[in-house]
């Protein structure tokens, strides 16, 4: 389709299926909805403006910006006049942002950051350079010349690079969220957070080590950070278990069982809702497509049965 992005399609290097991808697109005003993929995307917006859901974090953008999404997140825009740019999309086997983050902490400033809006806005002279990087990016992967990936590779992380540099200049903070938390609760509670996610589930437990009520801090989170505090616990929650899903061998009865919830099937269910896949295709798919480089606790190897790019099991 000319006018919006085609529709998205787990990458499966089996089907020939491309690590890195890039396109433009061009939206009129009208509510528009990617299918999940398990890329990374960088969304440049070039022009227009509206409104954007990662997950249910509700956040405004404008022209000449950078969006940030994470593999499998449910994303939602709202134009409010046509907007136009491109998206880059790179799965972990291009490269893998929990490691990169290491050298430039895109992971949590620009990524993974459920505390802050995953935007970065570009002045002209920062538009003039993301553009130039994106259209050698473009280029490299229109000719296929000798070793286009890598290159490709080196400008992508030179993009990832200049824009945590401008997140962490416009947020004076070098650590995710840091600046982005404009009410002191609000950063005592991430730190609750990040020490009970696995325990606590429920608001009213924050409220109670807050010393507030539920709906005060409620609605402070809703004001603050554009999402209810339910949604924010299950957030750190979905993280923690992708990760031990990715990189260990623990059963998914045992990462439930370890993040606090006895029934399998409701933290199933809680997981498919969050990613759109189950946890067992979730380990299986992305352990087969990365020939199960991903897993950091083999004892053996892992036992990986063939499986179809579909959501269910």
């Amino acid at each position: 389709m000319a006018d919006r992005l085609r529709p998205n399609r787990l990458y499966d290097p089996r089907k020939g299926g491309r690590a890195l991808r890039i396109e433009s697109f061009s939206w009129a005003h009208q509510p528009i909805e990617p299918a999940r993929t398990n890329y990374f995307s960088i969304y440049r917006i070039a022009s227009g403006s509206g409104t954007f859901w990662a997950d249910a974090g509700r956040h405004a953008f404008g022209g000449h910006a950078l969006l940030f999404f994470v593999p499998y997140q449910h994303i939602r825009f709202a134009p409010d006049k046509s907007v136009a740019g491109d998206v880059i999309q790179f799965h972990a086997n291009f490269l893998c942002v929990e490691t990169f983050h290491a050298e430039v902490g895109c992971s949590g400033v620009l990524f993974n950051d459920p505390y802050g809006a995953p935007i970065v806005d570009l002045e002209h002279a920062d538009q003039v350079e993301v553009s130039h990087l994106i259209e050698r990016i473009r280029q490299e992967q229109a000719d296929c010349r000798l070793a286009y990936n890598d290159v490709s590779l080196s400008y992508l992380k030179v993009l990832l690079i200049l824009a945590t540099r401008l997140k962490s200049a416009s947020t004076n903070a070098c650590r995710p969220g840091a600046a982005d938390l404009r009410h002191p609760v609000v950063g005592q509670l991430r730190d609750l957070i990040e020490d009970h996610h696995a325990t606590l589930h429920a608001p009213s437990d924050y409220a109670l080590l807050l010393h507030m009520t539920a709906k005060t801090l409620g609605r402070l989170v809703r004001e603050q950070l554009g999402k209810t505090l339910t949604n924010l616990i299950q957030e750190r929650i979905l993280t923690h278990a992708k990760w031990e899903l990715l990189h260990t061998l623990k059963p998914v009865k045992q990462v439930a069982r370890e993040l606090g919830f006895d029934d399998e099937l409701y933290f199933s269910r809680l997981f498919k809702k969050g990613t759109g896949v189950s946890p067992t295709f979730f380990r299986e798919f992305e352990t087969e497509i990365r020939g199960g480089s991903n897993l950091s606790m083999l004892s053996a190897p892992a036992s990986i049965h063939p499986t179809s790019a579909v959501a269910d099991d």
